[in-house]
């Protein structure tokens, strides 16, 4: 996988800089048709291009499990770790092993007075998404979940994510809520963590003291190209998926990122994330198929970021 430093930044609104670059990419979008979900909102943005568009409108929705990539964006902006570093261990508390045992939300089966490296627990929160987790990583770093929610709502607004309200570290509170093109601002950032890229792209692990092989819930990384990020899924959020790919054109590889927010909300949080990964899926297929055309087509040859 090409490292971020390969890839075109987009500016700080999620698009090239400039009118010339905004206009190069709405013309590429025009030739690309997208299979847009008729439901929810969506927003897809290409790096070293631009926004692809977006749909559903602005008004914020839950966003459930989505919520841990800025739980764990925070975390390794005030712990940061070199990838291959397991990083300082944390004990897990009573509170976390309790909610272990939950049959109401996903966790990770920790136990009292068990010790994890950071990039451990990073791991548990994001493959299986263990909200026990975020919310033991929430009082590691800040005391208290309420004090972490304040650093998460602060950079938001840092990164422009006006239209996002964070409410949990980790999303099963219906009061977090956000919107498809916020999100993929957050998306951006995100793959610029080494860390936090390598364990989005992870389909699974072991890790010591944990039973078992710990499974990705993004069942869309078995796809070629795809490279994370975060699945999240309730019955008021309905299915939800943050996601990274890779289209190549020729021998560039282009990093597309999309946001997939509210599919079939109100429904079982299962059915919620099947449709949000059918959605992603057909999206990601089409854009790996014809943006290179698309590219071409728009400049009169070959595209290289």
């Amino acid at each position: 996988m090409a490292g971020i430093g390969g890839w075109q930044g987009l500016g700080d609104d999620g698009r090239s800089g400039g009118s010339t670059a905004a206009a190069r990419a709405a013309a590429v979008a025009d030739r690309l048709a997208l299979p847009w979900p008729s439901e929810g909102q969506s927003s897809i943005a290409v790096e070293g291009l631009g926004s692809l568009g977006s749909r559903g409108g602005d008004e914020p929705v839950p966003i459930a499990s989505v919520t841990k990539v800025m739980t764990a964006y925070v975390v390794l902006k005030e712990h940061p770790l070199r990838d291959g570093e397991r990083g300082p261990q944390i004990t897990v508390d009573d509170t976390a092993a309790q909610e272990a045992l939950s049959l109401s939300e996903s966790s990770a089966p920790v136990r009292a007075g068990q010790r994890f490296g950071q990039r451990d627990l990073l791991e548990l929160l994001l493959l299986p998404s263990g909200n026990n987790v975020a919310r033991l990583l929430a009082r590691w770093d800040a005391g208290s979940q309420e004090a972490f929610v304040a650093k998460m709502n602060r950079t938001a607004a840092g990164l422009g994510m006006t239209r996002t309200t964070y409410t949990g570290a980790s999303g099963v509170e219906p009061t977090t809520r956000s919107t498809a093109d916020d999100q993929l601002k957050l998306a951006r950032r995100a793959m610029e963590e080494p860390v936090l890229r390598a364990v989005v792209a992870m389909r699974s692990t072991t890790i010591p003291g944990v039973p078992g092989t710990v499974t990705n819930t993004n069942r869309l990384l078995d796809k070629p190209g795809v490279i994370g990020l975060k699945t999240g899924s309730s019955t008021p959020a309905g299915g939800n998926l943050m996601w990274a790919a890779e289209a190549k054109s020729g021998s560039t590889r282009h990093l597309v990122l999309g946001v997939v927010l509210a599919q079939r909300a109100g429904t079982t949080p299962t059915e919620g994330l099947q449709a949000a990964l059918d959605s992603s899926g057909r999206l990601i297929d089409a854009v790996q198929q014809d943006l290179p055309d698309a590219l071409s087509a728009h400049d009169g040859k070959a595209v290289h970021a």
